[in-house]
Order: C-alpha cells, then structure tokens, then sequence
C-alpha cells in the first residue's frame, strides 16, 4: 500500500529517514531514484532530515549524499540543524566508565561494545566494521581498559536475555533498545531518543509534529512513528513497527520511499 487520498506533499515540511533498513538498501547504497525525488522534495521547499542510531561519524559518507537539513544521530543523543549542534545528551567520562564496567561484569569482560562521542566511534569488535559495511565511517578500535571521555552512546552485543535484562536494570537511569538485526542494544541518556530529538527539532525550526512524515522499520524508530503526523514502515519492517505506522510502503530494496513520494506528488 503506497498512497491514500491524505497524503499530500504540500501538508508536510520535513520527511524524516532513518538510514539502514529504511532510506538505504541492503547494499548500504541509496538507489538513484530515491536520490532524485529527495532532490524533488528540496526543490519543493521541504526540509530532509536523518534519524539514525549510528554516530554522525558513521554515517558522513551517507550524508554527503543526502544532504541533510537535519541530522538526528546516535539513537537522539545528538541533533545538527544547518550544520550546527542545537542538542546533546552526553555521559560524562566518569558515567562511561561506568557503563562499560557494567557491561563487563555482567556480560562478560570479552563482550563486544561501541562507544559513540561526539567526534568519534570506538569499538572492541573482533572483526573490523569497515569490512562487514563499507559506508561505515572511520572507527577506533580500543580495549575500554582505561577510557576516559565523554560519550553519546554505548552499544552492547548481548546474547542471553537475561544478562539483557539485568544491565537494563542496573542502567535504569539509561534508553535502552535492541536492534532487530543481532543481539546489539543501544543505551543513551534517558532523554536522548529520537522522539526527543524531534521536539528539539520542532522548537528551532518552527515546524509542528502534524508537518512532520516519518520513516523506519525498527524498534528505535516505533516512538519516533507514533509522534509524527505520518509514520510510514518500510515494507522490510519488523511487525511491531508495521503495526504501529500509518502507513507500509514497498520495502527498502524495492525503492519503497522514491515509489511513495513519486505518488504524492503526482496526486
């Protein structure tokens, strides 16, 4: 299902994407024709934003494609608007240190982690994320013995639901959602979500959650759905983001989102 008599491109002033699973294909490329008709949508005076739980850093390649007024990264912890900060929800490094002593001691001391700050990612993989994922940006591998900075963001990779559970509940002051496609789990601060992100967004631009359309397809981007005046699932979407839409559009490796702007156009 792509368009409904309701969907008028002149009722909205920003169209905001989560990246994987959503604006880009499985390939981690954005297709030529999603390129034209966000091309299509400046044009037309709407905003374009992006709402990704990668760190900005992870995501520049894609962004430089895009060319977005708006950038939510981190899972919310960090929102750029016309190439300046206007929110950040950090851990102090006193507060890192202590997320990722938690992790340790309760998912074992090899467990994998990432760490987002606001210039940098770190990581602990076994493998080295530029080769799974080529528009993975410039990542710094480090053994968190001895860290001390200030973070936007840590990331678990957790296989036993239990030891999930548990750190969700040593870390109650922290946002925690899991990613769909692993065992990862993200935590930031208790406000940094990208609903949150949102309303930030809302109070600078002059912009109304009604003029707001939406896109995702996982677990992080159900709130954001729900808050906007259109939340629109990939077809690719897991169900509880599906069930929790407006609307489901063609899938993210069938150029869903070009597909659905092209017909709201053309109505």
């Amino acid at each position: 299902m792509y368009v409904n008599g309701e969907d008028k491109m002149q009722d909205c002033k920003l169209l905001l994407f989560d990246l994987d699973g959503t604006l880009l294909r499985s390939d981690k490329t954005i297709s030529a024709k999603t390129q034209k008709m966000l091309q299509r949508c400046k044009q037309e005076g709407i905003l374009i934003g992006v709402s990704t739980s990668r760190a900005e850093q992870n995501a520049l390649s894609l962004i430089e494609i895009v060319q977005p007024d708006i950038i939510v990264s981190s899972g919310g912890a960090l929102v750029k608007y016309n190439n300046e900060y206007i929110y950040k929800a950090e851990f102090c490094a006193e507060e890192t240190a202590n997320l990722i002593q938690m992790a340790r001691r309760i998912c074992g001391s090899d467990c994998e982690i990432t760490i987002d700050t606001i210039d940098s990612h770190y990581w602990n993989y076994k493998t080295d994320p530029k080769k799974q994922d080529q528009s993975w940006g410039e990542s710094i591998y480090t053994d968190f013995m001895d860290f001390e900075k200030s973070s936007l963001k840590m990331c678990v990779e957790i296989f036993e639901d239990s030891q999930a559970k548990q750190l969700q509940e040593m870390l109650k002051d922290c946002d925690c959602v899991r990613f769909s496609d692993g065992y990862w789990y993200k935590f930031t601060k208790k406000t940094a979500t990208k609903e949150n992100a949102i309303a930030k967004v809302c109070a600078v631009c002059g912009i109304k959650i009604e003029e707001i359309t939406a896109f995702g397809d996982d677990y992080a981007d159900i709130g954001m759905l729900k808050l906007c005046g259109k939340g629109i699932a990939m077809g690719n979407a897991i169900e509880e983001v599906k069930q929790n839409a407006d609307l489901v559009i063609g899938s993210n490796d069938e150029d869903g989102i070009a597909a659905y702007l092209e017909q709201c156009f053309d109505r």
